[in-house]
């Protein structure tokens, strides 16, 4: 399986900096069988059956990007030097790994003002990251960061426009309530409160998973066989009740839907037994063509880099050759793709995932 085989080609047009407003009227690609149907997200209840089972990813954004300074004495006086830090993944000792930006230009122990009264001392270099500790800790740390950081918007908005304030309700979601993630779960970024609503009333359930989604998941895959490429780790929680409830739905005869491939990944990494049971930890699971789904029988989700992991993901859950037909159909249709973009509605044939 080549890395080839998952690639295409994309306008620079079609890639969405800005979402739509309401978020709800962005475009859903519906494909169930061999048919693809055009229609809005707000038509999402439409295409649900009563006793179906919607999983969302509640994980929270966290602002990120902080920029700053770095003073130091030497002969020639008081020098500074401008630094940019995207912050990845807390540590257990309270310090965080960090891309720090350029790095040479800091040296371990020297210390970074940002605003807001936030600083950061740089403790270790490890395999080109930082380790930071910051002088807040617990709700002040919180305060400071929302003041004094930007959203960590995709590579390929940032390389667009630089994160303003509309973007810190732009890239979290309506049902966002564990800080920790350094990219946002997309998908999720279509539904307000009328969705939600218009969805329970169609007699679907709600179930909450964590994953708090990293910045490795924007990493290029390097390997041109694509079964050697190793994801990056990141945390997620299934709970005990949402264990259940997915159990349930099944038995039932009710399709579980993850909203988001971060939500999907979670699930199969909890039902890796065979039956889905609480799960916390890290997981580096990574679905391509061949994967056996346990528990997802559909999928809601944006439209995906080229050659990227996500790319392969979706082509497990409806084939190779339907992917292809599905983003060929998409993009002759301007379907806005990427973080900010249209979504699709994936429906395998009934039994292919059970």
């Amino acid at each position: 399986m080549k890395l080839s085989d998952f690639d295409f080609d994309l306008p620079d047009k079609l890639i969405a900096t800005r979402p739509v407003v309401p978020r709800s009227s962005a475009r859903l690609l519906v494909a169930e069988g061999d048919t693809i149907t055009n229609a809005r997200v707000h038509d999402l209840p439409a295409w649900l059956r009563p006793g179906d089972r919607l999983v969302l990813n509640d994980t929270q954004v966290i602002p990120a990007r902080l920029s700053g300074q770095r003073w130091r004495d030497s002969p020639q006086g008081h020098t500074a030097a401008r630094i940019e830090v995207t912050l990845l993944e807390p540590r257990a000792d309270g310090q965080w790994a960090a891309l720090v930006k350029p790095l040479r230009k800091l040296r371990v122990g020297e210390v970074i003002a940002f605003s807001a009264g936030l600083s950061a001392t740089l403790m270790d270099v490890n395999e080109g990251q930082g380790v930071l500790a910051f002088n807040l800790a617990g709700a002040d740390f919180d305060a400071a960061l929302a003041q004094a950081g930007a959203m960590p918007l995709p590579p390929y908005i940032a390389a667009r426009r630089p994160a303003d304030a509309r973007d810190k309700t732009d890239y979290q979601t309506v049902f966002a309530r564990h800080p920790g993630a350094v990219a946002a779960p997309t998908a999720s970024l279509h539904f307000d409160a009328p969705l939600l609503e218009a969805v329970r009333a169609r007699g679907v359930e709600f179930s909450h998973v964590t994953l708090h989604v990293g910045a490795g998941t924007f990493l290029p895959v390097k390997v041109e066989d694509v079964t050697r490429h190793r994801m990056h780790g990141e945390w997620g929680r299934v709970s005990a009740q949402t264990a259940a409830e997915i159990a349930a739905t099944r038995k039932a005869g009710g399709r579980v839907i993850p909203v988001g491939t971060t939500a999907l990944r979670l699930i199969e990494t909890a039902a890796r037994g065979g039956e889905i049971a609480a799960w916390e930890g890290e997981t580096d699971i990574f679905i391509y063509p061949g994967f056996e789904f346990a528990v997802t029988d559909a999928l809601m989700t944006n439209f995906h880099l080229p050659r990227s992991t996500l790319m392969m993901l979706v082509s497990a859950l409806m084939g190779r050759e339907r992917i292809a037909a599905i983003y060929d159909h998409a993009i002759k249709g301007d379907y806005r793709f990427f973080s900010y973009g249209d979504a699709s509605l994936l429906i395998p044939p009934a039994g292919k995932t059970r």
